[in-house]
Formats: C-alpha cells, structure tokens, sequence
C-alpha cells in the first residue's frame, strides 16, 4: 500500500460510498419499518371493528362471516382485550401465560409503549380496551439494522486487518530487501579491506595497529551476516547464552565511553539454548545502545541471567530517564522512536529476531525515572 494523494483520494471516496450505501440500507429498513408498523395498526383496528361489531349486536343475532374470518386470520400478533365489565381477554400468547394475571399487566405496560391501544365503542359508551404488541416479524425487524451495522462492522474490521497485514507484509520485503542489499554492498568494500590488511602484514607494520584491523574487519563481517539473514529463516543451534551474552557484554564494554559502568552478573555457567548466535549478539548490543542513548552516555549498565524453572531470562538495565508505561508496547513498533535522531528500527528488529526467529519473549520488565529493565526470555534446550 502507498500513500499517494491519488490513493488517499481513493480511499476517502469509497469510504464515503460505503457511509450512503449504509445510510440508505438504514433509511430504507427504518421506512419500511415504519410501513409495516402502520399496516399493522390498520389490521388492529380492522379486529377492534370486528369485536366491536360482535359486542354490539343482539344476542340472538347471528355472527356474519366477516367477523369470524377477521378473528381467525389474526394469528401473529398477540393482543389484550379488557371489556368494560374488566374482564380479560387474551390473543396470541403463550398457554402458560393465558391465565398469568402478573403476566398480563406487564405486557399491557408494554404494549402501551410500543403501540397506543385502540378503543372499542362510540361516541355514547366504550365497550372495550385492544391493548397490543409488536408481532414476531416487527421485533426481528427492529433488530435487522443492528444485525446489518454489526455484520458491516466485521466486514469492515475484516478488510482492514487485511489490508494492514498486507501493508506489514510489504514494509518486512522492503526492509529484508534493503538489509540483504546493504550485506552485499559492504561485501565489496571488506573483500578489500582484507588485501589492504595483509599488504600491512607483508610491510612489517606495528603488528598491534594489523590485530585492531583485523578485529574491526571480523566486527564488518559480523555485520554483514547479520543482514544477510534478515528475511530468510536463520539456522538454530544449541550455543551456552550465558557465554554468548558475555561476549556481547565485553565486546560493547572496550569500545564504550569510560563514562559507562558496565556490570554483568550471573549465578550459573551454563545454560543451553537454541539460538543464532550472530543474530542474538545484535539484540545485545541493541538494547545496550538503547540503554546507554537514553542515559546521554553517562551512567550504569547492569546485565544478569537469571534461571526461572525451564526458562532462562536476560535482564539488561540502565539507568536513563525511563519509559512511559503507556509506550511499554509502542517501542517495538516499526518506525516509534523517542530520538531526535533515528528510524525507530531497533526495537523492532529486536522484538522479531527474539519472539519470531527464536521463539523467545522480550518485554519491558519495569521502567521509572531512575531507569529501565528490558528482560529477554528463552526456553532452555533439551528441557
């Protein structure tokens, strides 16, 4: 996905189609409710006219057909007759609550909301009360536009987490590809980087001046494995995380500033893992950098393992200026950073290379003004 001003044109329109093609379906149903609520009232007066009819005339009358086919066509809507004598009549109701006098005055409390009950009689006497409800089609038709708004809803949750997903999809190509690209544009460089160092050697130069060479030449060649595994599944092996974290910790140790007190701590040798080496080294030093940023280069960096039944955890703290524990999530997002500086990839690459190459967890274990504890979590091999 882009972000064109054509495509958020695009987009602007059709979410505001699918807004009147939604309001029109509402408008719609709404009218049509309110239609078939009038003719439903229209039939209820035709009954009051009937019963009217039926009430009024001589005992000794015979009942015309209309009447009875009038009664006998009603057969949805449940209704209360209450003849002026007080008696009860009911239509349309379940049988065990024909006779459920509490029953009866709750719906005539409810009928009267949902309907204005009909009088039956003329000008000179009212022989009846029609109290009556909703039939079974209007109630499920009163609730037809939530079911619509609630299927529309998950439609629309369901295009979007697609298109969200298919967005995330394209951003992890772009940066797999653009890592694999920067592996091998720093290839070319450190093939000659190696001739130049071994034409040093062949001078007799200070053999100290070749060996730091040579250490910065193996930290490129780190580097650029590093990316290159970036978008392809990295081989996993059984490696002692302790011994790894502690090369990681003395690597970042002499080439920090003196202003930084590094302590690693643990109380067990070794503990094994299946990890990549190279790949968990980088989020070492990520979190270390991270640490030392957000201390202004000045202040303590404390690494301990810990064991936690079949779990071992990596706690890295510093004591910088803390996280705000509304963005304990957000730092792992592709793109959040806190930097003047900076593209906000870090975390992000950390969070993917534990949780998704490894398995592992990663979290914001605390986080204060007088510092933040980052804690990495990994099952124990052959455990």
């Amino acid at each position: 996905m882009n972000f064109t001003p054509e495509k958020k044109t695009t987009n602007i329109i059709l979410l505001i189609t699918a807004f009147v093609i939604v309001s029109l379906i509402l408008w719609n149903t709404n009218s049509f409710f309110k239609k078939f609520k009038e003719e439903e009232r229209f039939k209820m007066e035709i009954w009051a006219a009937a019963q009217y009819e039926l009430q009024s005339m001589p005992a000794d009358a015979e009942i015309g057909n209309l009447p009875i086919f009038v009664f006998q066509k009603n057969t949805s809507t449940p209704m209360i007759l209450i003849n002026k004598d007080g008696s009860i009549k009911v239509n349309n109701f379940p049988k065990e609550h024909e006779h459920d006098s509490i029953y009866i005055q709750r719906k005539i409390v409810e009928f009267e909301e949902q309907n204005t009950p009909i009088a039956i009689g003329d000008n000179l006497e009212q022989l009846a009360t029609l109290y009556y409800g909703n039939s079974e089609v209007l109630n499920k038709l009163k609730y037809y536009p939530i079911a619509l708004m609630l299927i529309i809803f998950l439609f629309g949750a369901m295009i979007f987490f697609f298109f969200k997903t298919n967005k995330a999809s394209e951003q992890n190509k772009l940066w797999a590809g653009m890592a694999k690209e920067t592996a091998h544009q720093i290839g070319t460089p450190l093939s000659s980087l190696l001739g130049w160092n071994e034409l040093l050697k062949a001078e007799n130069i200070n053999q100290d001046i070749t060996k730091e060479i040579e250490k910065d030449i193996t930290r490129l060649e780190t580097i650029t494995e590093r990316f290159s595994k970036i978008g392809s599944t990295p081989k996993l092996e059984e490696h002692n995380i302790v011994e790894e974290t502690k090369s990681a910790y003395e690597y970042l140790k002499l080439r920090s500033s003196k202003l930084i007190n590094f302590s690693f701590n643990t109380k067990v040798e070794n503990v094994p893992v299946m990890m990549n080496p190279s790949l968990y080294n980088w989020t070492i030093e990520n979190l270390v950098k991270n640490g030392i940023d957000a201390m202004r280069g000045k202040g303590n960096i404390a690494i301990e393992i810990l064991l936690d039944n079949n779990y071992v955890k990596i706690h890295i703290a510093d004591t910088g200026s803390g996280i705000s524990k509304s963005d304990y999530q957000n730092i792992f997002n592709p793109g959040f950073t806190s930097k003047k500086r900076g593209w906000g990839l870090g975390l992000s690459l950390v969070k993917r290379i534990i949780e998704e190459y490894h398995k592992g967890k990663i979290k914001v274990l605390s986080s204060n003004k007088e510092g933040t504890i980052m804690q990495i979590s990994f099952k124990i091999a052959n455990v």
